[in-house]
């Protein structure tokens, strides 16, 4: 494939077909090729059958459901967009890293957010949650998908820095997807952020936090309004867990986009509430 695809990555499993779904519509959004790829890893000890053989041994069997699971993942991106260009792939060595690796240089790689139970090696949980905070692309981790269109697109803010990549990637979205974009910064305390301002004022309260917060949040997306002209933005600051504020969202957005922190920090508890509490798809993209 010359240009840049979309990567999805799948197991057989109903999940991971609904993330091929969503990767398939998302292709044919950007004019990308799809390519779908597979990694089950054989347990330890295991060497795949030499030469010859009547019968029939453990990875045999792997390698056989493997098959099956490329076939049934083209089938329906085929189903999704006819005309659609397709590649399928085997993955050697351990899924986690394989599939992460495999999203090097796409577009995104989109995951289901779990797996088959029958192979350990197979399980595409723990592939999709070291994919979302590991990943060098943008990851998209795909739960409860509907296919019903909510025309928004949400974003996750939490600092007024390091949001550039994220911003961008969910502009783009809503642009592709002629969706409205709603930009959310969540908060826990009436304490204004040292880190933003330089020192914490005594007295502050919880209204002057929120009116400041609101300033900076619609300063911060004037810049992408003029990139974006043609994309209608709102913007929410939220008193409550964001967490639980942006999973929330996720059942009435089509997307929500949170920025991620490079892997040596770990994946945060912000991004693992939401991945884990999800109605809908969530976008990881690594900072710039």
């Amino acid at each position: 494939m010359a240009a840049k695809p979309i990567v999805a990555a799948t197991d057989g499993s109903e999940e991971s077909l609904r993330a091929v779904d969503w990767a398939a519509r998302e292709a044919v959004l950007r004019g990308a090729p799809l390519r779908i790829v597979t990694a089950a890893a054989l347990l330890p000890r295991m060497v795949g059958s030499q030469g010859q053989s009547h019968y029939e041994v453990v990875t045999d069997v792997i390698r056989d459901a493997s098959d099956a699971a490329l076939s049934a993942a083209a089938a329906r991106a085929t189903k999704v967009a006819a005309d659609l260009l397709i590649d399928t792939d085997h993955l050697a060595g351990s899924p986690a890293e394989a599939v992460t690796n495999a999203g090097s240089g796409a577009l995104m790689l989109v995951v289901g957010s779990r797996g088959v139970a029958a192979f350990a090696a197979m399980v595409l949980g723990s592939v999709s949650r070291y994919a979302a905070t590991h990943a060098a692309s943008p990851v998209v981790v795909v739960r409860e998908e509907t296919g019903a269109a909510h025309r928004q697109v949400g974003v996750g803010i939490g600092s007024v820095e390091g949001n550039d990549a994220a911003l961008d990637f969910a502009f783009e979205e809503a642009a592709l997807r002629k969706a409205s974009l709603v930009a959310v910064h969540a908060w826990h305390t009436p304490q204004l952020d040292v880190s933003r301002t330089g020192h914490t004022p005594a007295g502050a309260t919880a209204d002057v936090f929120q009116t400041e917060a609101a300033r900076e949040l619609e300063r911060l997306l004037d810049e992408w309004r003029e990139k974006y002209p043609g994309v209608q933005v709102s913007q929410d600051v939220v008193h409550g867990h964001p967490g639980r504020t942006l999973a929330g969202l996720s059942a009435r957005a089509d997307l929500v986009v949170l920025g991620r922190r490079p892997p040596h920090h770990g994946p945060g508890t912000v991004t693992h509430a939401v991945l884990n509490h999800a109605h809908g798809p969530i976008a990881t993209v690594p900072s710039s």
